[in-house]
């Protein structure tokens, strides 16, 4: 409780911190305007609230409010949506990088200004606003998603695809929660962008019935204090839309990864089969970890692959899994295998429960629900994966290997951080789940040939894993 506590206290300190510098700014902004003395030239936070209480009191005020805003949402909603499509593919196709990337160069840099002249000879008053909005914020998306995209954790999504999880509920569970923050990020600065560029392109184009037209209006007739306030108004709605769009993002994160979630299908059936490796070798950057492999493994075998630290073990199982290719030899393995890697490759906005049924069909919910809690307790299941410690994560990746329904089990160090005891209920686990499967497990703690009862592979030489 004492932690809830303390965030508490400390999101009111931070919010009194910025009431505190937003009254500090208004205090010196009216000390400055009462030393120039004249609001024509300076007119303080009084005048400039006065003028904006005459204003939005009238229906004309908040017409010309919406259709600003229409238009400089419509364009920022077009940017954001093309700009992440493109982002997305040219993170994926390199010669769509190659071909886009002058474009976006150039509208980097070119001013608005001369953005809004040539835009007002293409398509007028009419569209110049969300166009110029568009050509803004696109480039920043852009970047943005197609950055967001290269760094996602390949090992989640390898490790969904491997157990059965489709494109698109992959792209729903790990793909969109992970370029999420990187755009919310990025649309602190597009949304004011967005609102700036719209309204200088108004102001520019003379827009009739928008904010950026009566900007100039209330210059031309040297009403300041209305300039001031139509300048109050266009900055409270970018604030508005910065945070909600951010919060549509951030909800959007969540509600894209419990979608694939139900998205499951009911049933998944998949039969046992057999893995090989046939005078194979492997490595990293053309150097060879190990040559000369020969490894089969048929249904309801079970193996140790037994190696020290650096000999290779890893590899192997990335090769088994077609994340390292083959130097020479040969692999069989079936299309659908369930793994655990040494890296952490939970969903992490997902609860350890919604974690398993990612991978498993509907009819095997109660299952999997109930391996989960018998391996971290009733309070763990429920929670996101990012709140576990990395004793239950082990364990619950562990869990979702084993209810995912796949021809063969690969584990890569399944039950490293774990205690004796909890690592004992693993290796229990493993052996009631198996359903007639073939497992290896690359380990270097000899006790797993015994809690596994299973056989010894060796690798017949060590190099730099």
């Amino acid at each position: 409780m004492a932690p809830e506590r303390s965030h508490t206290t400390s999101g009111r300190g931070r919010a009194g911190i910025r009431a505190a510098a937003a009254l500090l700014w208004l205090v010196a902004w009216q000390a400055v305007a009462g030393l120039v003395g004249s609001d024509l030239l300076l007119p303080g936070p009084v005048e400039t609230v006065a003028a904006l209480a005459r204003l939005c009191v009238t229906a004309e005020f908040w017409r010309v409010v919406a259709c600003s805003t229409l238009a400089i949402v419509g364009g920022f909603l077009v940017a954001f949506t093309l700009g992440c499509a493109l982002g997305a593919l040219a993170a994926q196709r390199p010669a769509v990088d190659v071909l886009l990337e002058p474009a976006v160069s150039a509208l980097k840099t070119v001013p608005v200004a001369c953005v809004v002249v040539v835009l007002l000879l293409w398509v007028g008053t009419g569209g110049v606003t969300w166009a110029c909005v568009f050509l803004v914020a696109f480039p920043a998306f852009y970047a943005s998603m197609r950055g967001a995209v290269r760094s996602l954790d390949r090992g989640r999504l390898d490790a969904l695809r491997l157990m059965g999880v489709g494109s698109v509920r992959r792209a729903l569970a790990a793909g969109w929660p992970g370029v999420a923050p990187g755009l919310a990020v990025t649309a602190a600065s597009a949304v004011g962008m967005s609102w700036k560029a719209g309204v200088a392109a108004e102001l520019i184009g003379l827009v009739d019935g928008t904010l950026g037209e009566r900007v100039y209006q209330a210059k031309l007739l040297l009403e300041t204090s209305d300039l001031f306030a139509w300048t109050v108004v266009v900055v409270l709605l970018a604030w508005l839309a910065e945070r909600t769009f951010r919060a549509l993002l951030a909800w959007s994160g969540r509600a894209t990864g419990r979608l694939a979630v139900r998205l499951a299908p009911r049933e998944r059936a998949v039969a046992p089969g057999s893995v090989g490796l046939a005078r194979a070798s492997a490595g990293h950057g053309g150097d060879v970890t190990w040559q000369g492999v020969d490894l089969t493994l048929a249904p309801g075998e079970r193996a140790v692959l037994s190696a020290a630290s650096g000999a290779g073990k890893t590899t192997l199982v990335d090769a088994l899994c077609g994340r390292v290719p083959l130097l020479a030899g040969s692999r069989d393995v079936p299309e659908l295998v369930s793994v655990v890697w040494q890296a952490p490759s939970l969903v992490e906005g997902l609860t350890a429960e919604e974690n398993l049924r990612l991978v498993a069909p509907r009819a095997l919910w109660p299952q999997a629900d109930a391996l989960v809690r018998s391996l971290v307790g009733e309070d763990a299941a429920g929670r996101p994966a990012a709140t576990l410690s990395g004793g239950q994560a082990r364990r619950v990746e562990v869990a979702r290997a084993l209810v995912a329904p796949t021809s063969a089990v690969l584990l890569d160090e399944p039950f490293a951080g774990l205690d004796e005891e909890s690592h004992a209920a693993a290796a229990s686990a493993v052996l009631g789940h198996l359903a007639g499967r073939p497992l290896l497990v690359a380990s270097h703690d000899q006790e797993d040939v015994s809690l596994l009862d299973a056989s010894v592979v060796r690798l017949p030489g060590s190099a730099s894993d």
